[in-house]
């Protein structure tokens, strides 16, 4: 029986491993034969969310959905095994596992059980990395990929990184091996480029050296650090333009509401001259201008908005 590992089916990766590609991971591809096959579909995330259960839930009916779409003909579903990757730095995973924890259920447990039986029932598989150490996780069955996969993912957001990556060079080596090595290592330095500091940065250009020729892994390391800096001014660009526009309502506010108080103030036949307009037009607190619209609602006079009344 051929198993298949499939990706989450959204683009809004949890984590790095999913927003730069799968890296041990196959994603899916229509299989051809009529049967349904079975297929492990894997999502890795690096934060806790209580209600991933429903998201994996979410995932896995989309997978059945898009089997019907594409073999009408089929009377039987595929076997889709949902199964949580979590690498995050917060800790143990917490997060209910069954969906049928997330219900407020009646009280008693005569009463619970009854009613869990008529609740949708879903589970996933839980792979915590946390909870592994590092020997373990050498000495799982797998490629090399799967197994520097994990390590890396496992020590990816903690201090030890940069310490452990040297350890790991005869895995990268097997890895830069594999008939698709050079496209699998550009992956996790991308990650290793995203997720470490100047420390690990350094650690992760000593292994590529022992792995690589001089030229490739410099280039590696310069190409992925080139586009994180990109990233960054990009991710500095829109903060800015955010910035902007908010600074934009906000001018538009307040010049909404000074244009208010003076078109009040000519409605009333109150003269207010040049000094007073730009006065009022530049006023940059809201609160200010909110006290002088109520005040010109009723003013005869300039001083009736403008000057300040003794309490």
């Amino acid at each position: 029986m051929a198993w298949r590992r499939l990706t989450s089916p959204d683009a809004n990766g949890s984590s790095a491993c999913s927003s730069s590609g799968s890296w041990w991971r196959e994603r899916m591809s229509p299989s051809s034969t009529p049967s349904p096959s079975p297929a492990v579909l894997s999502v890795c995330v690096f934060t806790r969310d209580r209600w991933m259960v429903l998201r994996m839930l979410r995932y896995v009916v989309r997978q059945v959905e898009r089997w019907r779409q594409e073999h009408p003909e089929s009377t039987r579903l595929p076997v889709i095994i949902p199964l949580v990757m979590y690498h995050g730095p917060d800790g143990a995973w917490t997060a209910p596992r069954r969906v049928e924890d997330l219900f407020d259920l009646p009280e008693g447990e005569e009463t619970q059980t009854h009613w869990r039986a008529l609740v949708p029932r879903f589970e996933y598989l839980l792979d915590d990395l946390t909870a592994e150490r590092e020997v373990a996780l050498r000495a799982r069955s797998g490629p090399p990929l799967a197994r520097l996969a994990w390590l890396v993912l496992r020590y990816g957001r903690t201090d030890e990184l940069a310490r452990k990556l040297p350890d790991w060079v005869a895995l990268f080596a097997h890895v830069h091996a594999d008939a698709e090595g050079a496209e699998h290592l550009v992956v996790i330095i991308r990650y290793l480029v995203w997720v470490g500091d100047a420390a690990v940065h350094t650690a992760a250009r000593r292994v590529l050296h022992s792995v690589l020729d001089a030229d490739r892994a410099e280039e590696l390391m310069g190409s992925w650090a080139e586009e994180m800096i990109e990233r960054g001014v990009q991710k500095g660009l829109e903060k800015g333009l955010a910035r902007g526009r908010e600074e934009g309502l906000q001018q538009g506010l307040l010049r909404g509401r000074a244009e208010a108080i003076l078109r009040i103030l000519t409605v009333r036949g109150v003269h207010a001259d040049e000094e007073t307009r730009q006065r009022i037009l530049t006023c940059s607190d809201m609160a200010t201008l909110d006290r002088w619209f109520d005040r010109s609602l009723n003013a005869t006079t300039l001083s009736d908005v403008l000057d300040e009344r003794v309490q």
